[in-house]
């Protein structure tokens, strides 16, 4: 250590890298809203965030690669609902785009709903089906809960506060300090800062490369085409099942993550749609390579 000591100053760069801080805009739009970063509270607390996540390089490359495949997707059915756009990258901090993601919370899926939460919107939650890990209709049911905290709300700063902290809890934080903004409440450090790092996930994936991330377009997770069958009977075995469809067990789980068991009893006669990949779209040899967002990747 006392060699690293006596490192004369112009000679630092042989041993550390260069560290650039990101910078941080005077304003920037979420939502259809412009926020006016003059506030030296609201300029560093997104500084901290944005600063953590551009050097947190391992989870946000892997956000990026993933929306190649999973914003095709997931966009539409926001636009479709009325949701504005950047919603979508309440997906991105909660899962990093997983749609497996489970939390010590027992959250899952990618937008990370608890069970209570999960069957209050909409979606099955079982021991043989959990629709939390079903991308579609798991975005479907956060739409509704977004509109729900919107019309309570009225801004969607507040809005994206519910989403970590529950509705009840901002609320009564609202009414008790005397705000209309989650920009204003005094609130515990991880719902404070969960609304920055939206902001930063945002900025960052708007213009990855202004951060230093250099994504080439085949490094990008392709979207996988998939033939969809519908089940309504009983299933006694999924293995077999996948068998009989040409496609291993493995392969039926990831592509229907919300499959739960290995059978399914279905004593309604629910219909449920399974997806089978497209067999060329599972070999990098002889898939299509798509990119959704070319600002995303270096040319």
């Amino acid at each position: 250590m006392q060699a690293r000591h006596n490192v004369k100053e112009g000679d630092a760069s042989a041993l550390f890298s260069t560290v650039i801080n990101p910078d941080i805009p005077s304003k920037l739009d979420f939502a259809g809203q412009t926020i006016n970063l003059d506030r030296v509270d609201l300029y560093e607390r997104l500084d901290r965030e944005l600063t953590s996540m551009a050097y947190t390089h391992g989870n946000t490359l892997l956000t990026i690669k993933r929306a190649n495949r999973y914003f095709p997707k997931l966009l539409p059915i926001l636009k479709k609902n009325g949701v504005p756009e950047d919603l979508i990258y309440l997906a991105c901090i909660e899962s990093t785009l997983n749609p497996r993601a489970y939390s010590p919370a027992k959250a899952a899926g990618l937008w990370q709903f608890i069970p209570s939460t999960g069957k209050e919107y909409g979606l099955e939650v079982n021991e043989y089906v959990d629709e939390r890990y079903h991308p579609e209709k798991a975005t479907r049911a956060a739409c509704r809960y977004l509109k729900n905290a919107l019309a309570k709300y009225g801004n969607w700063e507040s809005v994206a506060a519910s989403y970590n902290a529950g509705m009840a809890r901002i609320s009564k934080e609202l009414e008790a300090q005397k705000s209309k903004s989650a920009y204003d409440l005094y609130l515990n450090d991880e719902t404070s800062r969960y609304i920055f790092r939206l902001l930063a996930m945002k900025l960052i994936m708007e213009n990855p490369k202004a951060f230093g991330y250099r994504i080439t377009a085949d490094q990008l997770y392709a979207p996988i085409r998939t033939r969809k069958v519908e089940v309504n009977t009983p299933v006694e075995d999924w293995a077999v099942w996948a068998d009989k469809q040409g496609i291993s067990y493995l392969t039926l789980r990831e592509f229907n993550p919300w499959i739960r068991a290995k059978s399914l009893p279905n004593k309604t006669g629910k219909t449920y749609t399974i997806e089978i990949p497209v067999a060329d779209d599972m070999l990098r040899s002889t898939r299509k390579q798509q990119v959704y967002n070319h600002k995303w990747i270096v040319e």
